[in-house]
């Protein structure tokens, strides 16, 4: 049978509704009408203005890149619907939780949405593609807006995410810049990217520099949900045609994991050996670092992690150094006895194509040189792909 309705004659199921159209069943028209409201997770790149209706709780987790939150029941309203649906009835919270959405749809039209133009056509979605995403879908095509609701939601779009991160990875030819700690591997990520050349920056999505130290003062990490979000969001706008370059990261950048694909195939990628003189290292670091400078207890809260591998005594001496504002010291012995041993001998294990790697070092430790640097890799790069 057709969304249009029964075939002509045929006594629709269940008995005739009263003021059904002639020559079809109103609650079949309508049916058809939802289903032209609702797109498949393929859909997506069609919708750049995306609209998540769940809870801030929800929204905070992971959404959808670009989508913004505009909550239909809020965590307490979620919260207390959902309780009333478990212990009282399904129609007193389906009842209650209809003028709670009412309210909030009538906030967002007389806020967030009322200057947009006649012709917007957002794209809505919930947990599963249920009722919370198809009230807000109905009410803005009630008002002429042509919005879509994603079919399936949020959890369509999670299966679609895990899918593409076991496969996508894949289908790219990696560069895997290596190097010891403050040797500028982020700074020639950077400037790869500042200079036209495809790069898959993993301590920017996972915002975190992926050491012990490496939290971001400002800036947490997003969950592993979200991670995978940010991962395949980038992904998707890399050519397979090019190279990607890529820092040699271990499978945990902070708190967040890198998926086995990705792993496996920068661990079987080529190599290039960054190299920079210890001075300019130990500048370098400062740099990056400069909150821990303004706020050596910070750093010796974090050095307390050490005191397993290191002895108490090794760590308070780094600690004091700090206080007294002995940066010098205290970096160069944490990359003599702590990063560069561990990283010599992770390399080696992880990227075995480390030891064919060819070597390069910018001519000196700041922008103009590692952008200089960046032009040099990727144009002997493009000479090799067309050779």
């Amino acid at each position: 049978m057709s969304a249009a309705g029964p075939p002509q004659g045929a006594r629709p199921p269940g008995g005739e509704r009263r003021g059904a159209p002639v020559g079809g069943d109103h609650a079949s028209a309508t049916a058809a009408e939802r289903l032209e409201r609702r797109v498949a997770i393929d859909a997506l790149p069609d919708y750049r203005e995306r609209i998540d209706v769940r809870s801030p709780a929800e929204y905070a987790i992971d959404h959808i890149p670009g989508a913004a939150s505009h909550p239909v029941l809020d965590n307490e309203e979620r919260t207390r619907i959902g309780t009333m649906h478990a212990c009282d009835s399904a129609f007193a919270a389906r009842q209650a939780g209809a003028a709670i959405v009412a309210r909030n749809i009538a906030a967002m039209l007389e806020g967030a949405f009322r200057d947009k133009p006649r012709d917007w056509a957002p794209l809505v979605y919930c947990w599963r593609g249920g009722q919370r995403s198809r009230s807000l879908t109905h009410v803005l095509n009630e008002i002429g807006w042509r919005a879509v609701q994603l079919a399936g939601g949020y959890r369509a779009y999670r299966r679609n995410v895990v899918g593409l991160l076991a496969t996508v990875p894949g289908r790219f030819d990696y560069r895997v810049v290596c190097g010891l700690t403050g040797s500028g591997k982020s700074r020639l990520i950077a400037a790869l990217a500042d200079e036209g050349a495809q790069v898959l920056d993993l301590e920017r999505i996972a915002r975190h520099r992926g050491s012990l130290l490496g939290d971001l003062p400002v800036d947490p990490q997003p969950t592993q949900k979200a991670f995978e979000s940010g991962l395949v969001a980038v992904l998707q706008q890399l050519e397979p045609t090019r190279p990607v370059y890529v820092e040699s990261e271990s499978k945990r950048i902070g708190t967040v994991q890198l998926p086995e694909s990705l792993l496996a195939a920068m661990r079987g990628a080529p190599c290039i050996r960054l190299e920079l003189p210890r001075a300019l290292r130990i500048e370098l670091l400062k740099a990056e670092y400069a909150h821990f400078l303004v706020d050596p207890a910070a750093l010796a809260a974090r050095l307390l992690r050490l005191v397993p591998l290191h002895g108490k005594k090794a760590v308070e001496q780094w600690t004091d150094a700090a206080k007294a504002g002995d940066w010098d010291r205290v970096i160069a012995e944490l990359l003599d006895l702590h990063y560069d041993p561990a990283y010599t001998r992770s390399i080696g294990r992880n990227f075995p194509r480390i030891a064919d790697a060819v070597t390069v070092a910018p001519a000196a430790a700041t922008d103009d040189a590692f952008r200089a640097l960046a032009r040099e890799i990727d144009a002997e790069d493009r000479l090799r792909v067309t050779v």
